[in-house]
């Protein structure tokens, strides 16, 4: 792996913290909203975001890589609504998935097959929060003046965990 791939390799680990930390400040948000359920959403958001972090962590020191740790930026800590936190979170992963293309582009320029493979998984990944994002907000505008529906997927969010995926 040459240093410019490990370099934006590094780039995305720490955007990936930094995702983190985004979806953190969401989850903080919703509590003091007093929305437990859409709290509990953004902080198995940031748990998913910091295992790919880790993910990203392990390849490159596997590919005898170091990676380096960079400060995180702010986040976004206020919104307007519910709605308005979904569409950040959506337009955020939008971000993620352009970086990741670049990425794979980046990969394929160097013909560095190894870690071509490795982001394959991490676009499907992107395909599944892309939509997870957008389908939630489709249902935050179709509730938008129903506050037992609002609450019912409050309530559906309290439920929601994170386990990990078999390596």
């Amino acid at each position: 792996m040459n240093d410019g791939l490990a370099k934006a390799l590094n780039t995305q680990m720490n955007f990936e913290f930094y995702s983190a930390h985004v979806y953190l400040a969401m989850a903080a948000y919703c509590s003091g909203e007093s929305l437990d359920g859409f709290a509990n959403f953004f902080t198995v958001q940031a748990e998913e975001e910091r295992f790919h972090a880790m993910k990203i962590y392990k390849f490159l020191n596997d590919r005898r890589q170091r990676a380096t740790l960079e400060a995180l930026p702010e986040p976004k800590n206020e919104y307007a609504s519910m709605l308005d936190v979904f569409e950040h979170g959506y337009a955020h992963e939008q971000q993620n998935t352009k970086k990741f293309y670049a990425l794979a582009d980046l990969a394929t320029d160097e013909r560095e097959h190894a870690t071509i493979y490795f982001l394959k998984w991490f676009i499907d990944e992107q395909v599944e929060e892309e939509s997870l994002f957008d389908n939630i907000i489709q249902k935050l505008k179709r509730i938008e003046k129903d506050s037992n529906a609002f609450y019912m997927l409050d309530a559906e969010f309290a439920s929601r965990s994170f386990t990990p995926p078999a390596e």
